[in-house]
């Protein structure tokens, strides 16, 4: 029997999982697929480049869920082994049209109670966020939240060694700190993960993997003695199938009227020039020389932590290990001191060029270029010249 971190016996779906992994199962590495009509949630494919890392350390396979119906979903479907998936295991059923947490959950548990999965990775979108933590506690497995990074290391415990274990990064105490957590005693490991802090994996149009269709039944109550086991499959997609999964009564308990989505306002994940502003700025109306430096290059307006706290850029504008993680082809931080978790967001950008007024700030140490002067002289500068070089393309080609 597997024991929980405060000594309570955990039977059941923990304990069935750690079973059959210690049978020697080998237990692959899972990632839930957020989709809507067909279109995959970014993150998602992040993770299964990731997934297909930490599979490769361990020796196993790399499952991919997904749930929905149609035939956008299914095209999308066929092209996930593209990003390295293995087993992309599908549930096509009307019931999963559009996401509603309990028979999203139900599915999803009595999956892994199958598959007996060692690791499980989510996205940290609204979606993830709301999904994870109800599987984590139906199978009373831990669960960490908006992860940063995602490693395969050993631990020692009380003189007994853990190998291959799931390192899960994550800054804690407000940013403060970088903690590692690992969940060393129950099966599957479970995270979270933020958007934009993996790469995105390059698919592979050669790349192959096996389709199993999820039969999803539903069901007044679930048997109490359900077994889910392969079989043939009539769906246009893979002649395989597995199940069938319940979707109870209680699980439709709630019903969707209708969808209201609101376009995202700012792309940071996506724009190839970011120019982001920090404290050093000093007031609200000194950033709109910021945001004018970014119209004037063809960028996206960012921020540090600080910026956005002191109330002068919404929160979508938040460069950091607490915001969104960029990579863009030119980073200017413009004021930013450059602490640990703001330089954790923006170091991987192809450019970056640094304007603060003192030499020894951290941010230097990730520029590759920088300027020593303040932002309120030098930036006015930078755009004047800007302007000039655009005014003068323009004269030579007319």
């Amino acid at each position: 029997m597997d024991s929980a971190a405060d000594g309570a016996p955990v039977s059941g779906a923990a304990a069935d999982v750690a079973a059959r992994a210690a049978d020697g199962q080998r237990g692959d590495v899972w990632v839930v697929v957020q989709q809507q009509d067909g279109v995959p949630a970014e993150v998602s494919l992040e993770l299964l480049g990731r997934a297909r890392e930490l599979a490769n350390t361990l020796g196993v396979g790399v499952g991919a869920v997904v749930a929905g119906c149609g035939r956008d979903t299914n095209a999308f479907v066929e092209r996930l082994p593209m990003y390295g998936a293995d087993t992309v295991y599908y549930a096509a059923h009307e019931a999963l049209g559009e996401y509603l947490a309990q028979p999203y959950a139900a599915v999803l548990c009595q999956l892994i109670r199958a598959e007996a999965p060692q690791i499980v990775l989510f996205g940290a979108t609204t979606t993830g966020r709301d999904l994870a933590p109800r599987v984590a506690s139906a199978l009373r497995v831990g669960l960490t939240a908006d992860c940063t990074d995602l490693r395969i290391g050993d631990h020692v415990a009380k003189g007994e060694q853990y190998k291959n274990l799931l390192y899960q990064v994550r800054p804690a105490f407000g940013g403060n700190i970088i903690a590692t957590i690992i969940s060393p005693e129950h099966r599957p490991q479970m995270a979270t993960v933020r958007e934009g802090v993996m790469v995105m994996p390059e698919p592979q149009p050669e790349r192959r993997g096996r389709i199993v269709i999820v039969d999803v039944d539903e069901v007044d109550q679930a048997p109490g003695d359900a077994t889910m086991t392969f079989g043939e499959s009539d769906h246009p997609l893979s002649n395989m199938s597995l199940g069938p999964a319940f979707i109870t009564d209680a699980d439709q308990a709630v019903t969707l009227v209708r969808r209201v989505q609101e376009e995202k306002r700012v792309d940071l994940k996506g724009a190839r020039i970011v120019v982001s502003g920090g404290v050093g700025v000093g007031s609200r109306e000194g950033f709109a020389l910021v945001e004018e430096l970014a119209h004037t290059v063809g960028g996206v307006v960012g921020a540090s932590r600080a910026a956005v706290d002191a109330g002068w850029v919404a929160h979508d504008h938040q460069v950091g290990q607490t915001g969104v993680t960029v990579r863009p082809k030119l980073y200017i931080a413009c004021g930013i001191s450059g602490s640990v978790q703001h330089r954790a967001g923006m170091d991987q950008s192809a450019r970056i060029l640094a304007i603060n007024t003192d030499p020894l700030a951290p941010i230097f140490s990730v520029a590759h270029y920088g300027i020593v002067g303040d932002l309120h002289k030098v930036i006015p500068l930078l755009i004047k010249a800007y302007r000039t070089k655009g005014a003068a393309g323009d004269g030579g080609a007319s």
